[in-house]
């Protein structure tokens, strides 16, 4: 089930009951289930602390949103010093192809957040990409940019 990303190893507090095995997520504070999902999450998220020097509190996990008048879950909101939402992180299980149905779910949020970048992984690829918001142009980059990037 933990199968390995294409993200540096990160020191995640894993517990086991049972079969089951869980992950502490210091983003929301408690212990989650910890499904291929989450695995993913759990490393993009502490990859942009890190090696990407994003402060943690600037991080939410699991961000609420109302889209079309159905509350939807980013699974990762990166904000700059001023509150202001700059990227939306979507994560996919390792076996989910990044397809452009699962990039249209990540522009429908980006639709109400309207953040400058966009970043895709199910762990083992990932597309990074920058949204002009007053051209609409999108740019597609090599790697996740560091936060002073992300912020300007």
């Amino acid at each position: 089930m933990l199968m390995p990303l294409n993200f540096p190893k990160t020191p995640l507090k894993l517990s086991k009951k049972g079969e089951e095995i869980f992950v502490w997520d210091i983003f929301r504070k408690k212990k989650l289930l910890l499904t291929p999902e989450e695995w993913v999450r759990q490393h993009v998220l502490h990859f942009l602390i890190q090696h990407k020097e994003t402060p943690e509190p600037l991080i939410a996990a699991e961000y609420a949103i109302e889209v079309n008048k159905m509350t939807r879950r980013c699974d990762g909101v990166v904000f700059n010093r001023d509150g202001k939402a700059v990227a939306i992180v979507e994560c996919k299980a390792p076996q989910i192809k990044l397809t452009e149905a699962v990039l249209h779910q990540i522009a429908q949020y980006n639709y109400k957040l309207r953040v400058n970048w966009l970043i895709l992984t199910n762990g083992l690829h990932t597309i990074v990409a920058f949204v002009d918001q007053s051209t609409g142009v999108v740019q597609y980059h090599e790697e996740i940019p560091n936060y002073s990037e992300l912020i300007k």
